[in-house]
């Protein structure tokens, strides 16, 4: 029971350990693209549980009591608010973080470098297309790649639409 209440390390390496890591996991998630982060398949899944595994012990230094990992848990969380409020009132570091949106389709036209840069194929275009029930590409008047790893499409309008 002693060894749940009392910390292996100073309570201050936790906390340092913990925001180093979330910094370095933050610029590679960012690195990595918004099509890891806006559609997860299987193995997208298996790689952020791994990367967790992996980093853990790096945050926690073999302190396994409770305090530590309630310490760990708030520095990660106080991190993630830090960011949302910084983000929310300086525009270029919220590009940054975040990124833009990037245009893939404009006036039925692909942008297959954009796509490429993107880690996508034109059957993810062509799916992204079905959701919003667009049939050609001819139709699509703009398609673009979230922020968040989501894809918009806007339709051209008919002539006969109006």
């Amino acid at each position: 029971m002693d060894g749940l209440l009392r910390m292996e390390v100073p309570w201050w390496e936790v906390v340092l350990r913990g925001v180093v890591v979330f910094a370095v996991l933050m610029a590679l998630i960012r690195l990595s693209g918004k099509r890891t982060v806006g559609q997860f398949t299987p193995f997208d899944l298996l790689v952020l549980v791994l990367l967790g595994d992996a980093v853990q012990g790096s945050m926690i230094a073999g302190d396994e009591s409770l305090q530590g990992g309630l310490l760990l848990a708030f520095t990660l969380l106080a991190c993630n608010q830090l960011v949302g409020f910084a983000t929310a009132r300086s525009r270029r570091l919220e590009v940054l973080v975040e990124g833009r949106p990037d245009i893939l389709v404009r006036n039925g036209r692909v942008d297959r470098r954009m796509l490429r840069r993107a880690d996508m194929n034109i059957d993810d275009l062509q799916e992204a297309m079905r959701e919003h029930d667009v049939v050609a590409m001819e139709d699509v008047r703009l398609a673009l790649l979230e922020k968040d790893g989501s894809i918009t499409i806007l339709k051209r309008k008919r002539k006969d639409e109006g």
